[in-house]
């Protein structure tokens, strides 16, 4: 191959490689709030500390900005390129983050982390997208890599905030830390050519799409993705802590753990390539993923059933990404939009999901809260089979 045929070749590995990079910056807008919760509340309320209304408040201002960095950026995307979206996502970000380490009073924290939840749906709505179009033959694999680095940097975010701490460097400090991985992936991007998306001439609308059974199903699918994987994730350290009965480094812990077996499991997809058929690989996955939720809600033996819902990170790990590639690989001209809608659907899983947890453990336990997520990704399997079918 000469050098000028290999050119595009090491510009898309450049981006490709660089956008699992934003990814990471991402994460820190959905994990770096929980590191500081109990310091935010010292700081901000005083003595009496601030209310669990407030605490939440600042949580749902972070998710309300990811959705609305979702909803309207998929259309805008389609019409004006991914590039100044991924930008002024990185950009935001990383104002965010300073306006966090430096903000007087409550009221500009809760500026601040909107925009910091905004900034991160911005950039999870472009980037898979943009792998998407840079990987056309081989998207699952693509995906599934793009997305084994949310988990890792969520697991950096949370190392990185908690080591800042232990440091002394205070909570404002740590914001401050993080602060170099979106600057440097700005400044990267800026020379780079990006791919384009699908013209609104040619491209598919997002109306169009749920007039079709298979992506009603696929739509279907990305919700339960999205339910099986932060159903476990949101309740994990609180159901080792009270109903396992560890101490809390260890249930803390047991939720990077989680994090790094997500990590992993997409890894694997991603190094194993097209030897796997995705939707096999995502009825294996919806099978032993269920298993392991059972067996995590039930073995009478604390370490073997906090293991299981750990390693139910692993099994589970490939199914939103999974689902994405095999919709994009049906529906190339569906662009941007189609992802904000996937991306919007798979967040309302993990929206309910935990809801749900949380309303059966007041009726029953946590035991019996968290084997209702088993429900989700056994859902899914009859639905991941039906997809497989010849079309």
């Amino acid at each position: 191959m000469s050098a000028s045929a290999s050119a595009p070749l090491i510009r898309a590995r450049l981006l490709t490689l660089l956008s699992y990079g934003a990814m990471m910056s991402l994460a820190i807008g959905l994990n770096l709030l929980p590191v500081f919760l109990t310091t935010l509340s010292t700081t901000y309320g005083g003595a009496a500390g601030l209310s669990g209304e407030q605490l939440g408040r600042l949580g749902g201002l972070a998710f309300a900005g990811l959705v609305v960095g979702i909803v309207i950026t998929g259309p805008l995307a389609d019409r004006h390129g991914a590039k100044p979206f991924a930008q002024f996502g990185l950009a935001l970000i990383a104002i965010s983050l300073v306006a966090m380490a430096f903000a007087p009073t409550y009221t500009l924290l809760l500026f601040a982390v909107f925009a910091l939840g905004l900034g991160s749906g911005v950039l999870d709505m472009v980037l898979s997208p943009i792998v998407s179009a840079l990987n056309p033959a081989n998207r699952s694999v693509a995906l599934n890599w793009l997305h084994s680095f949310y988990c890792v940097g969520a697991a950096v975010t949370v190392l990185a905030g908690s080591l800042a701490l232990a440091a002394g460097f205070g909570w404002r400090g740590s914001c401050l830390v993080l602060l170099p991985l979106p600057l440097g992936l700005l400044a990267a991007f800026a020379p780079l050519k990006f791919p384009d998306l699908p013209h609104e001439s040619v491209r598919t609308s997002v109306r169009s799409l749920f007039t079709h059974r298979w992506f009603q199903f696929a739509a279907i699918g990305i919700f339960l993705g999205g339910a099986t994987e932060l159903g476990m994730a949101q309740w994990l350290p609180a159901y080792a802590e009270t109903s396992l009965g560890f101490p809390t480094w260890i249930s803390g812990g047991s939720l990077l753990l989680f994090s790094v077996a997500m990590a992993l499991g997409r890894m694997v997809v991603g190094f194993a390539g097209t030897r796997f058929n995705s939707f096999q690989l995502m009825a294996w996955s919806c099978a032993s993923t269920v298993v392991l939720f059972i067996l995590g809600s039930f073995l009478p033996i604390p370490s073997l059933a906090l293991t299981a819902c750990i390693l139910a990170g692993f099994t589970g790990s490939c199914l939103w990404p999974t689902m994405l590639a095999v919709t994009a690989d049906r529906y190339p001209q569906g662009g941007a939009s189609m992802f904000g809608a996937l991306a919007a659907l798979g967040n309302a899983g993990g929206i309910f999901m935990p809801w749900l947890v949380g309303l059966i453990a007041d009726h029953s336990n946590l035991h019996w809260g968290l084997a209702i997520s088993a429900l989700a990704p056994l859902a899914m399997l009859p639905l991941v089979l039906r997809l497989r079918a010849p079309h």
